[in-house]
């Protein structure tokens, strides 16, 4: 148990430190269990707030948006604890990083829908904030949750296997299911989870498309149509082109990447379906195929590090994944929060149509050019219906960039409320609104 008294431990979006009473970190769950249970015979004021790496960051990294507060550090519980390749499911605990896993099943025929985070960030975490994978949003792949309740009882809630028995997936169970009470909640303590492995294609095959700002509506309708036609595997990304200039891209271009994957022929069929599209539309300025020879040349950072980086991420693989956290914040992930340049995060909702979308460039270009400060995106296509938009502002850290950037990130908010863009993730500041009995978490 380390007593640290008044700690400010700075997060890579510089939101205001709070007063941390002490942090404590578990090495097993009976530790946690006795530790609740000590807090409720103490009947303390300060408020728990539970972290599993810390590593939330644009959102506040481990902050609490709470004064006065106990943090319980989960990073010591990182075990693996089981294993079932045939029936397609793990069970790990929250400081677990989703590059363990990988390397745990890079051997196999399976592997994890991974995010375009680093490789050293927590699975557990960013299913219980509901993130998104490569794949799929990410509680789509939980199952089953094990749970320690503010009284200090274990439960395990959704699907958990059974000994000696062979039982098929029922995450929802029979009658009501609690599985979703705690993600994105503070009704208990996650100290394992139960998700599920995916089985690695024959074929993959990564589109990376090229075109210009004013083909925004055109090319967005088009992807809807490919999505409604199921010929794109996985999420669809879009970075604008702020985003695409961070990583190297073509300067004043958008740059989208579509993944095509599983039998090898049904990839060579649709790859080559959606390049005569866009070849018959005249909408993009150019088309990259991961497929293509030319381009697997693994060391070849310097001209597609975003397509190499997704590739890789499309295939459950995050250990490129430090190559564009740097390329975004100057510093691998240990440093991101001491030393990485101002980071925040807007992420929000909104319908897969041309119209949409581009009301949301405009009004996040609209906010840049009153404010004077570059905000960049990147849409993630979760079905035909939904984009998931990610939204970034990196800013200078001194006082008065910061006052500025954090100012902006309100306006943000206000616009894309009252443009009914509800966010579906909220950062450290925005949190203390969502208070229910219980804890506190992320």
């Amino acid at each position: 148990m380390d007593k640290e008294d008044n700690v400010k431990r700075r997060n890579v979006s510089l939101f205001k430190n709070k007063y941390i009473n002490l942090i404590v970190r578990p090495n097993s769950v009976e530790e946690v269990i006795d530790f609740v249970k000590i807090l409720k015979r103490m009947e303390l004021k300060s408020k728990l707030h539970i972290i599993s790496t810390g590593r939330n960051w644009g959102l506040g990294s481990s902050e609490s948006s709470d004064q006065d507060v106990i943090i319980l550090d989960l990073i010591n519980l990182n075990k693996i604890r089981d294993i079932n390749y045939n029936d397609s499911w793990m069970i790990i605990e929250p400081g677990v990083y989703q590059r363990t896993v990988y390397e745990e099943l890079k051997n196999s025929n399976k592997y994890i829908n991974v995010t375009a985070s680093s490789g050293y960030t927590s699975i557990i975490g960013n299913i219980l904030e509901r993130g998104v994978g490569l794949r799929h949003q990410r509680t789509e792949d939980l199952l089953g949750l094990e749970v320690i309740t503010p009284e200090g009882e274990l439960l395990k809630i959704g699907w958990w296997p059974e000994d000696n028995k062979k039982i098929a997936f029922n995450s929802l169970g029979h009658g009501p299911s609690l599985l979703h009470l705690y993600t994105q909640s503070n009704l208990g303590i996650i100290t394992a989870a139960v998700f599920k492995l995916l089985p690695k294609p024959e074929q993959q095959n990564v589109l990376k498309i090229n075109f210009k700002e004013n083909y925004i509506i055109e090319i967005i309708d088009l992807f809807k149509n490919w999505y409604e036609q199921e010929l794109v595997s996985g999420v669809l990304k879009i970075y604008d082109k702020n985003s695409t200039e961070s990583y190297g891209g073509k300067k004043g271009e958008l740059l989208a990447l579509v993944c095509v994957s599983g039998n090898k022929l049904k990839v060579e069929a649709i790859s080559h379906i959606l390049v005569q599209e866009l070849i018959n539309k005249n909408i993009s300025t150019q088309v990259k195929q991961s497929l293509d020879e030319n381009l697997k040349v693994d060391n070849d950072l310097e001209n597609d590090i975003v397509l190499k980086v997704v590739e890789h991420t499309y295939a459950g693989d995050p250990s490129w994944n430090e190559y564009m956290l740097k390329a975004a914040t100057g510093y691998d992930a240990d440093l991101v929060d001491k030393k990485g340049g101002g980071w925040l995060f807007f992420l929000a909702f909104i319908p897969f149509n041309g119209v949409d979308i581009n009301t949301a460039y405009t009004t996040l270009e609209n906010i840049s050019q009153e404010t004077g400060v570059k905000i960049g995106t990147t849409v993630n296509a979760l079905s035909s219906n939904v984009i998931d938009l990610v939204v970034s502002i990196k800013f200078e850290t001194d006082s008065e960039n910061i006052e500025v950037a954090h100012n902006v990130l309100d306006i943000i908010y206000k616009r894309f409320i009252d443009l009914g863009f509800y966010p579906y993730r909220l950062d450290r500041l925005c949190c203390t609104n969502l208070s229910v009995k219980g804890f506190s978490a992320i």
